[in-house]
């Protein structure tokens, strides 16, 4: 028996395309290049700053620049920050399903990038953690969509509860996605059980595999790329039929589908900010599948954006449709 996520024709002649919808926080990056992270206590000159919407952000833009239709569920603050997300979001025709937060303004993520293009990151917690059950229906989830949620909105209670409680009512043939997250393996075993029977795509990169095979001591079969030992390891794991990716920088990624792992080359690049590369990844991978794309045809395109975003500063230099296609032209 096939799940909605490895049905490539999801939908009936006539239905709407699926949408992205994300669950997850937007947040406003403060994105600061450093020469080196500065020792305890000590100070190091920043080169450059800039702000950008960030966290869901980066994902959903990705996806509205290569087609798909897009909303974000999470909460808004009022203010300077949730205005620029608001923003950033209207440039690229995405909905904000919910209403605002009035009373305080989104948080921020400062990102310090150094020049091997590493970041690393401090987060503050502001209105994005304002979800409820009722903020979270004004997506209006229909069969087929595709509903991101990320680990760290797991992580934390205020967000966690109404995210698991709205999710436990959503139509069963909505494919919900998950981004796991640096947070994921850590969280308590109760919650990641929960959430992984109610995954049907799982997208996360090599590092956050290896933490959640190690913490459930599951074995990985020796293979010549890790990564698609990781993606068949993992699929077990959740809802039956379930999809799952492995990513690995340039090398590019190796998805899970049908009981089949497959390789699916990355493209090499020199980066200059790393910053959203993944969410690029994300977006890209969840437009090719909304557009009705086969899941290793979207991780072709997905390998693409990301390969093209590392070469961009900023983590909202997605590119375009036509701007993947012209790179994979050239390849």
């Amino acid at each position: 028996m096939r799940t909605r996520a490895e049905t490539d024709d999801r939908r009936a002649p006539n239905a709407h395309p699926p949408r992205v919808i994300h669950t997850g926080q937007a947040l406003v990056d403060l994105v600061i290049e450093v020469p080196d992270i500065p020792a305890r206590g000590q100070n190091v000159m920043a080169g450059s700053d800039a702000q950008y919407a960030g966290g869901a952000v980066t994902v959903l833009l990705a996806a509205a620049r290569l087609g798909a239709q897009c909303v974000h569920a999470g909460a808004l603050g009022t203010g300077p920050h949730g205005d620029l997300i608001r923003e950033a979001l209207d440039a690229d025709g995405i909905t904000a399903s919910a209403p605002p937060i009035t009373t305080r303004d989104t948080g921020v993520c400062v990102v310090l990038v150094e020049p091997t293009a590493e970041r690393t990151f401090i987060t503050t917690l502001g209105a994005e953690r304002d979800i409820t059950v009722d903020s979270l229906a004004t997506a209006d989830v229909q069969p087929g969509d595709l509903v991101c949620v990320t680990g760290y909105s797991l992580a934390v209670a205020q967000t966690r509860d109404p995210l698991l409680t709205w999710l436990a009512t959503r139509p069963e043939d909505a494919i919900v996605v998950l981004d796991p997250g640096a947070a994921f393996a850590a969280l308590p075993a109760e919650v990641r059980d929960v959430m992984l029977a109610r995954t049907d795509v799982w997208t996360g990169n090599a590092e956050e595999a290896t933490d959640l095979l190690a913490a459930l001591a599951v074995p990985v079969e020796a293979s010549e790329r890790e990564i698609v030992a990781q993606a068949g390891a993992l699929a077990p794991l959740m809802r039956a039929g379930a999809i799952t990716i492995v990513r690995d920088g340039a090398e590019g990624c190796a998805v899970h589908a049908r009981g089949e792992s497959t390789y699916v080359a990355g493209f090499p690049q020199t980066p200059v900010d790393t910053n959203g590369a993944g969410d690029a990844h994300t977006g890209a991978l969840l437009a090719g599948i909304a557009g009705g794309a086969s899941w290793v045809d979207a991780c072709r395109r997905a390998n693409a954006a990301a390969a093209i975003k590392v070469t961009r500063r900023g983590p909202t230099t997605a590119p375009t449709a036509v701007e993947v296609e012209e790179f994979l032209r050239g390849r």
